[in-house]
């Protein structure tokens, strides 16, 4: 619902005239923080001319030579008098003449202009006056009316188009500004504590396109205010049915764990007469399995494992586990035969000791 400001109204003699309702078009009763920051943070930076400028070490004049050799001298070694920390010598990262202009979106600053009205409107600050006709400039003539309308600070005057007498009565004025009605800006009006219009120029005022868009939509506030809050209370019920089912699912668990049954159906579960057995079916005939397949899924006979003639030679490091299955010397020698090694000869003779008694070096000497 928009809120409807009221403003203190004075005459032409400074009499007062109770109160006036300000035009809702730009008097709406919001308030945006954030565009007015933006807002003045724009005047701000456009009010920078942009052309402070330093030389750099390139653009001073001289240092064109070694001021002397690099060794030598006993003094630090230099390469130009014009480097930065010379006297006389260039500015480091020296500032450039450039554009700070920065730029507000039309529906932005609009915003920002309603929130500033609206936050001298909503502290009362906002003073309608009649139409001020000065037939010549007078100071003393504007500190009367000002003081009339109980200004005691900053004070922001809004004439009805450009009155130049107005203008001049205010020039010698530090704390007073004059503007034309339209031509204030956002910072003009956080400025002043005391803002003064003149009847007339709301009067006269036509709203601005973007004044317009934000009215129509405030048109539908109450209708987006009750899609929000039935959004809000469709939100709330999915978020308790979910809590439901997680406390459920938690508290199963936690019967689970404690070997307690399940409550719902439980007891109809176990006076339930038990069914009989059903007898157990005739295994299936096992499917004929290729040859080939049976030959790889097959494992092979024990005996063809340890047989010395055929069975895979292991390492030289796990050859005396491997002999020790051996009890015959007969395969010991066949073993023997079939192994290269040279590292691996010493285990065989070890084996063989230990069946026999004796080992091949023995025999050999025994023939010689």
């Amino acid at each position: 619902m928009t809120t409807m400001y009221k403003a203190r109204y004075y005459k032409a003699d400074g009499a007062e005239g109770g109160e006036q309702q300000l035009p809702d078009w730009l008097f709406d009763g919001v308030i945006n923080e954030a565009a007015l920051h933006q807002a003045v943070k724009v005047y701000q930076a456009n009010q920078r001319q942009g052309t402070a400028a330093a030389k750099s070490r390139g653009e001073v004049a001289g240092g064109r030579h070694k001021p002397w050799r690099q060794k030598g001298t006993g003094r630090a070694r230099q390469g130009t008098i014009r480097a930065p920390h010379w006297e006389g010598g260039g500015v480091a990262f020296p500032p450039q003449p450039h554009s700070w202009r920065l730029k507000l979106p039309k529906q932005v600053r609009a915003l920002a202009h309603r929130s500033a009205y609206n936050a001298r409107a909503e502290a009362e600050r906002v003073v309608l006056v009649d139409a001020l006709d000065f037939e010549a400039p007078k100071t003393r003539r504007m500190v009367e009316l000002l003081q009339r309308v109980g200004v005691e600070r900053k004070a922001l005057v809004l004439t009805d188009g450009v009155k130049h007498n107005v203008y001049l009565s205010a020039r010698n004025l530090p704390n007073v500004i004059v503007r034309p009605f339209g031509q204030e800006s956002v910072y003009d009006v956080l400025w002043a504590a005391t803002v003064i219009i003149e009847t007339t120029a709301l009067e006269n005022a036509l709203p601005a396109r973007a004044h317009e868009r934000a009215q129509a939509s405030r048109g539908h506030e109450p209708e987006v205010r009750a899609l929000e809050a039935q959004a809000l209370e469709e939100a709330e019920a999915k978020r308790a049915a979910l809590s439901e089912v997680r406390k459920a699912r938690r508290m199963a668990q936690e019967a689970r764990r404690a070997g307690v049954s399940a409550p719902a159906g439980s007891a109809a579960k176990k006076s339930a007469p038990a069914k009989p057995k059903v007898e157990a079916k005739a295994p299936k005939a096992e499917k004929a399995v290729p040859a080939a397949k049976a030959e790889k899924a097959a494992p092979a006979p024990e005996v063809d494992a340890l047989d010395p003639a055929t069975v895979a030679l292991p390492k030289v490091g796990d050859l005396a586990d491997f002999l020790a299955r051996f009890d015959d010397p007969a395969d010991i020698e066949t073993l023997r035969a079939r192994d290269s090694r040279k590292t691996a000869q010493s285990h065989y003779d070890a084996r063989l000791l230990e069946l026999t008694g004796r080992g091949t070096s023995d025999e050999e000497d025994g023939d010689a």
